[in-house]
C-alpha cells in the first residue's frame, strides 16, 4: 500500500472555499490562508445550532507503541457518515513540531482517511503555535525584565512559576539558568522549558470562549510569589493586552479537508499526557453550528483524554456527547496481554484474550461518566478474521458493539458499517446526561484520589512535600474549585510506563501541583512524567526530506 504522505500528495484537494460552502459558510466569511486553508471567525458560531446537532467522542484503550489510530477512526467516521448521507463534520487537534519530527512522524490520520493539506498541517500551518510560542515567551521576557528593573527595590520575586516554551523535543531545555554574563544580562536564575502543548497558553486557548475571556485568562496566568506570600499575575504586569494581540489570530478555528474533501476543523493541540489533550471548544463548537453529526477526539487512552474531556472540557463548556467510540486494535491488545512488540503482529488468540482486561476497564469507565460506548477495532493488514471475531464476541458478552473499520484503507467505504451503527445507537440508546466523577467542591486533594482510584484504579495516592505545599497555596487562593488535570505517562493507568494491561491497587504519586489559574485547573504531576520530552535515539527527522520540490518522511 503506498505511504500516507503518497496518498495525501495524489489526493486532489478542492478549494478551501468550495469546501466551506458545503457545510454554509461563504468566501466572504473565510479568512483564507491559500487556496486549501482558511480560518473561520468565531462570530458564525450559533448556539440554537449546537444544540440540535450531535456529537460524538473518539478515544481509544491504552496506546502502544505499535499505535491505535484514533485520527485515523475520527476521520473514517466522517467519510464514512457523509458517505451514507449524513451530514458530519470532523474537529481534531494541531499536530505538535515535537512528536512529528521526534516519533510519530506526522499526526493528521492515516492511509485514505487523512486531513489534508497533511504536510502544511504537520508542519507549521496557520502559524497558531507559533503564536502560542511567541505569546508564552513573551510573559516570559516580560516578567524577567520586571524581576531585573525591581531587583533593588524590594518588588522582586522569592519564587517564580512561569517557565518558556518551544515545539520542539529537547530534554536540554528542562532546566536551565539564565541571565548568566554580567549585570546587563539580567539576573543569574535557574529556570526551564516545556514543550508547546504543555503551555497554559494552550490551555486557554482550548478553553477560551471569546476575546474577552481569553484576555480575561490570560490577565489571571500565576507567575510566582512575592516575599510577602502574595501572587504575581499577568495583569499586574499590565501586560494582558498585549499577550491577547499576539493571539487574536490563532483564536479562530481552521477549517480543512479530508481526502474526501469532508470539512475539518483542526485547531489548538494540547497534549493528553502532560495537559488536558482536547481541541478548542471554539473549533468544536463551530463545527456543531455547521455539521449534522460532529466526531471529534481527545488524546491517548481514555484514562487521559476522555477522562479530561469529561471533567474539564464538558464540564467549562456545557457541550456532551451523545456517544464514545472506543478504539481497539489487536495489536495493542495483545501487547496489553503480555505479547512483545516483535510477536505482536503474529496470531495470538491467547495474548489478545489476555489484553481485554484493558479494553473492560475502559469502557466501564466511560460508561461510569453515563456515556454510551461502542467499540471500533481499528483493522491492519495482520489481523486474523479469528481475532476479529475473538473480540466481537467478547465485546457482545460485555453488552457492546464492536465494529471493524476498515477507513486507512479503503477511505469513506471502509467505514459504512461503523457509521451505520453509529447512527443506529445514537438514535435508540444515546448517552445519559454526563456524570462527572468529582463535584466543583470536592477539595483538590479528593479531586485528584478519585480519579486515581475510580479510573486508573489506583490503591492509594500520596503527595510529595512540594505537592503539599502547593495544596495550601490552592487553598489560600480560594480556587479549589478548579478541576484536576493529571499529568502521567499514557502507557499504563498507574504511573509506570511498563505495566501494561490493568495495574491494580498501586501508589500513584503527585510530585508537583501546577496551578493554571489561567486555564481554571491544576495540573498534578505523577511520577517522573516530563512536560518537555525528549528525542529517540533515531529521530523522525532524520527521514524527513524535500526531494524533487516534495515533502518525504512525514506518515
Amino acid at each position: 500500500m503506498k505511504s500516507d504522505i503518497q496518498i495525501a500528495q495524489e489526493t486532489k484537494l478542492e478549494k478551501i472555499t468550495n469546501v466551506a460552502q458545503s457545510i454554509g459558510i461563504t468566501e466572504e466569511d473565510l479568512i483564507p490562508y491559500g487556496k486549501y486553508m482558511a480560518k473561520v471567525p468565531i462570530d458564525l458560531i450559533r448556539d440554537e445550532n449546537i444544540k440540535q446537532n450531535k456529537l460524538i467522542l473518539v478515544t481509544a484503550i491504552t496506546p502502544t507503541k505499535a499505535g491505535i489510530g484514533k485520527t485515523t477512526v475520527s476521520i473514517g467516521l466522517a467519510l464514512g457518515l457523509n458517505k451514507i448521507g449524513k451530514k458530519a463534520v470532523v474537529a481534531l487537534r494541531e499536530p505538535s513540531l515535537g512528536p512529528c519530527f521526534g516519533m510519530k512522524g506526522g499526526a493528521a490520520g492515516g492511509g485514505y482517511a487523512q486531513v489534508l493539506p497533511m504536510e502544511n498541517i504537520n508542519l507549521h500551518f496557520t502559524g497558531d503555535f507559533h503564536a502560542i510560542t511567541t505569546a508564552h515567551n513573551m510573559i516570559s521576557a516580560l516578567l524577567d525584565n520586571y524581576i531585573y528593573q525591581n531587583r533593588h527595590n524590594g518588588a522582586a520575586l522569592k519564587e517564580v512559576l512561569w517557565k518558556r516554551v518551544l515545539d520542539i523535543n529537547d530534554r536540554s531545555l528542562r532546566f536551565i539558568v539564565t541571565g548568566l554574563g554580567g549585570n546587563t544580562n539580567g539576573v543569574p536564575a535557574e529556570r526551564g522549558f516545556d514543550i508547546t502543548p504543555a503551555s497554559e497558553i494552550m490551555a486557554i486557548l482550548c478553553l477560551a470562549s471569546d476575546l474577552n475571556d481569553l484576555r480575561r485568562r490570560i490577565d489571571n496566568i500565576l507567575l510566582g510569589y512575592r516575599f510577602d506570600g502574595t501572587p504575581l499575575f499577568v495583569k499586574d504586569l499590565n501586560i494582558g493586552g498585549a499577550i491577547t494581540v499576539l493571539l487574536k489570530d490563532a483564536l479562530n478555528p481552521n477549517l480543512v479537508q479530508t481526502t474526501e474533501q469532508t470539512p475539518a476543523f483542526v485547531h489548538g493541540g494540547p497534549f493528553a499526557n502532560i495537559a488536558h489533550g482536547c481541541n478548542t471548544v471554539l473549533a468544536t463548537r463551530m463545527a456543531l453550528t455547521y455539521g449534522e453529526y460532529v466526531i471529534t477526539e481527545a488524546g491517548f487512552g481514555a484514562d487521559l483524554g476522555a477522562e479530561k474531556f469529561f471533567n474539564i472540557k464538558c464540564r467549562k463548556s456545557g457541550l456532551e456527547p451523545c456517544l464514545t467510540i472506543l478504539v481497539a486494535t489487536a495489536q495493542g491488545l495483545k501487547m496489553h496481554g503480555g505479547v512483545t512488540i516483535e510477536e505482536i503482529k503474529k496470531p495470538n488468540l491467547e495474548g489478545l484474550k489476555r489484553g481485554f482486561d484493558n479494553l473492560d476497564k475502559h469502557i466501564e469507565n466511560m460508561q461510569s461518566f453515563g456515556q454510551t460506548v461502542l467499540v471500533a477495532f481499528n483493522r491492519y493488514a495482520s489481523d486474523t478474521d479469528d481475532e476479529i471475531e475473538l473480540l466481537i464476541d467478547h465485546c457482545k458478552q460485555k453488552g457492546v458493539k464492536c465494529i471493524v473499520n476498515n477507513a486507512f484503507a479503503e477511505g469513506g467505504e471502509g467505514a459504512i458499517e461503523l457509521a451505520n451503527a453509529v447512527v443506529d445507537t445514537i438514535e435508540q440508546t444515546p448517552s445519559a446526561p454526563l456524570q462527572f466523577t468529582y463535584l466543583d467542591s470536592d477539595p483538590i486533594q479528593k479531586k485528584i484520589e478519585m480519579v486515581a482510584k475510580h479510573i486508573y484504579g489506583a490503591g492509594s495516592v500520596t503527595f510529595s512535600n512540594k505537592a503539599k505545599k502547593m495544596l495550601k497555596h490552592i487553598e489560600e487562593m480560594n480556587i479549589s474549585h478548579y478541576p484536576i488535570c493529571i499529568a502521567k505517562t499514557q502507557y499504563s493507568f498507574s504511573a509506570d510506563a511498563k505495566a501494561y494491561g490493568v495495574a491494580k491497587g498501586f501508589e500513584l504519586v503527585i510530585n508537583d501541583l501546577v496551578i493554571n489559574n489561567g486555564a481554571e485547573f491544576i495540573v498534578a504531576i505523577a511520577g517522573d512524567i516530563m512536560r518537555m520530552p525528549g528525542l529517540p535515539k533515531t529521530p523522525q527527522a532524520n527521514f524527513i526530506d524535500i526531494i524533487d520540490g516534495k515533502v518525504v518522511g512525514l506518515s
